[in-house]
């Protein structure tokens, strides 16, 4: 049995339920783990999930948000919507999540009603069968012992990797390319609303993209070194279904100045444009050589 911090697909869920205090105001928990750090991905959802209360049969289109400060994990955080923008088509509502009266996100998030027009995506790569690809665990058994079971503890994501993780990629001897494409789904019951399933969506988006930046500094979401992500754009295209796998490719197109980019697209199995993410993270130390 290990220690290293465990997260269920029902406690990611309970999460997003946020407390309602008035109009624009909310009350979110954290998932407490390792080093009681709050996940840049997580609170990027729960900011989401708070503005979206305060918008009326719209759905999620965009979101820009920036992690300014470190939080902790163990206390809850508060999210204050404020409107922007409620037009014909678009809604914009702008978030900030404070912790002791310190800002740790802000951003905005745009929101769409349903519009029939042109439609043209690109298409989904060719990738193994989701079901023939081991588990994150599978693939990381042998580190099992490794940073109290990190590496194989129960997660609320069942992720599928095609590509090495970071943590594979760094023990490699050559050098791989700074990508992955992997395949993922709720480890559980998927939830119906497709608010909820947007908000999922940042969460995997905030927790994995970083990896491709990594695998080019050969390292991992525990080092060596420390990282933190400094901003998160997603873009929303069509409802994931997440009944079914999600297809998720991400690359690093830019390493400079001790930052990372990274990009990627999501795709339902039936080959639907889910969203596109790009995500900027900093790093500390020196990169391994």
């Amino acid at each position: 049995m290990t220690s290293a911090p465990v997260i269920t697909l029902d406690q990611l869920l309970d999460s997003l339920e946020l407390e309602q205090v008035n109009a624009e105001f909310f009350v979110g928990n954290q998932l407490d783990e390792i080093a009681h750090h709050i996940s840049g991905g997580h609170i990027a959802a729960q900011a989401l999930m708070a503005a979206s209360r305060t918008v009326v049969d719209r759905l999620p289109h965009s979101m820009h948000m920036y992690f300014l400060r470190a939080g902790d994990a163990r206390q809850p955080v508060d999210f204050e919507v404020t409107t922007l923008h409620d037009g014909g088509t678009f809604s914009a509502r702008r978030v900030a999540a404070r912790q002791f009266g310190s800002v740790l996100l802000e951003g905005v998030a745009s929101f769409s009603k349903d519009v029939e027009n042109i439609v043209y995506q690109q298409l989904p790569p060719d990738l193994p069968d989701p079901d023939t690809v081991p588990t994150f665990a599978e693939q990381h058994r042998e580190l099992a012992d490794e940073r109290d079971g990190w590496w194989v503890r129960e997660q609320p994501i069942d992720y599928r990797y095609v590509d090495p993780s970071a943590r594979l990629a760094a023990d490699l001897v050559e050098q791989p390319s700074a990508g992955i494409r992997m395949w993922w789904r709720p480890s559980g019951i998927a939830p119906s609303d497709p608010i909820v399933a947007d908000c999922l969506t940042a969460f995997v988006a905030g927790r994995t993209l970083l990896e491709s930046a990594m695998i080019a500094r050969r390292t991992t979401p525990l080092g060596p070194g420390f990282s933190a992500l400094m901003d998160l754009a997603m873009w929303f295209h069509h409802p994931p279904d997440l009944s079914d796998w999600i297809l998720y490719q991400q690359h690093s197109p830019s390493g400079i100045g001790g930052r990372g980019l990274a990009q990627g697209t999501m795709f339902n199995r039936t080959g639907q444009l889910v969203c596109t993410t790009t995500l900027e993270c900093y790093f500390g130390g020196k990169p391994r050589g």
